[in-house]
């Protein structure tokens, strides 16, 4: 039987960075945690935004949160009153009613733009994840979404895979389409990854893109 792993799990550290920067010994669990409810509450708040990922990074006394995002302007919002107001959420979230002063954190935030948003896996997925929800054929869909990423000058190789009650069929069923190479056994293979569910009136569906960027050389 074959043994399935997260080609980005598989790869962290090894030629893929961490999506958070930071250690600490005593208080490990605790602020990996933190990460978790942090990352959630901005997919949460920044769903249909053009969110690829989020990066923390922590100090002494202070929190920065990178959010990579295609669409920063929805995210910034006018005169920056978007950015400040899920700033003042999260800040609220951290220093919870009862945390010592000692313990207070400064939180900050940035939101970095994408130039290429075809290039990555997230985005991608969920794109054909919106067009999923508006009933548009799925093998449409595959299609048109695997050629404009393989446009993309970085890409080498692609992969989509549909599963669910494709088109309110009674069966669930797995579709999918690839174009170019895609070798996920090959651990210096920079490979893209993401896993989104589009929630449909006749039940979820399951959303899964690979893009292959090359091969990283330290």
């Amino acid at each position: 039987m074959g043994q399935k792993a997260n080609p980005t799990a598989l790869r962290t550290g090894l030629v893929l960075g961490w999506k958070s920067h930071w250690f600490n010994r005593k208080r490990y669990s605790e602020y990996l945690q933190e990460d978790t409810k942090i990352r959630d509450f901005i997919v949460k708040n920044l769903v249909k935004m053009g969110l690829e990922s989020v990066e923390i990074e922590r100090s002494l006394n202070a929190i920065k949160v990178i959010i990579h995002t295609s669409k920063p302007g929805l995210i910034i919002g006018r005169g920056g009153g978007g950015i400040e107001q899920l700033r003042a959420q999260l800040q609220k979230f951290i220093n919870q009613p009862g945390t010592k002063a000692a313990d207070k954190r400064e939180l900050r935030m940035e939101v970095t733009e994408i130039k290429q948003p075809e290039s990555f896996a997230s985005l991608a997925a969920q794109s054909v994840v919106e067009q999923i929800e508006r009933r548009i054929p799925y093998r449409r869909i595959m299609k048109q979404t695997i050629e404009r990423i393989i446009q993309s000058k970085d890409v080498q190789g692609a992969k989509i895979m549909i599963k669910g009650r494709l088109d309110g069929a009674e069966i669930a069923r797995k579709e999918w389409l690839a174009k170019g190479r895609m070798p996920l056994q090959t651990l210096r293979a920079n490979v893209n990854y993401a896993a989104v569910t589009a929630h449909t009136t006749y039940g979820t569906v399951g959303v899964k893109v690979w893009i292959y960027k090359g091969e990283i050389f330290e």
